[in-house]
């Protein structure tokens, strides 16, 4: 039993949710989002929440219960509040710089590193050594995060590299002479 599953998805004042044709989509003041529906889980909308229940006994639809729930609950965050990830950059002369639709890092190679940002993200730079990602649909966000992450992950012996605010880094020690 999906304790998660259990509790509806509450809808805020201004926020409407519909589902046609097997697709649940959301509108709020950011924008709108939609997901394709499970055939293994009913959505019920009423009184201003948004409820989620497997179709049947299955197991398969008890194990998508909780992840339907949680994915329907990232709809309505992404467009009442939106995401927000924040990397940051730690070594001599790393640094990065949003220029329009475009990210370039400088992260120790012979060559930079240029980054199309994708659509419905938006990518800012307060200063060389921290990048902000901001959108309304989480995977978007976060997998162009992972994606510069990537690029050069944070070693274990100096903590180079780029890195999640807020990510605790392994050190270990370097030889012993």
């Amino acid at each position: 039993m999906s304790r998660i599953g259990k509790r509806p998805v509450a809808l805020p004042s201004g926020v409407t949710a519909k589902i046609e044709n097997g697709t649940l989509s959301v509108k709020g003041s950011k924008g709108e989002l939609s997901m394709s529906t499970s055939d293994l889980i009913e959505y019920k909308i009423e009184n201003d929440e948004i409820s989620v229940q497997p179709a049947n006994k299955t197991q398969k639809a008890r194990q998508y219960w909780g992840m339907q729930r949680t994915l329907v609950q990232n709809l309505v965050g992404g467009v009442t509040e939106g995401f927000t990830k924040t990397l940051e950059i730690t070594g001599v002369g790393y640094r990065a710089q949003a220029q329009g639709k475009k990210l370039k890092l400088q992260l120790g190679f012979s060559h930079d590193v240029d980054l199309d940002v994708p659509e419905g993200v938006e990518v800012k730079t307060p200063d060389q050594t921290t990048v902000e990602i901001s959108g309304i649909d989480k995977q978007k966000v976060g997998q162009f995060a992972a994606e510069i992450r990537e690029w050069r992950k944070p070693e274990p012996y100096k903590g180079k590299g780029v890195k999640y605010r807020g990510e605790y880094i392994f050190r270990k020690e370097g030889k012993k002479k």
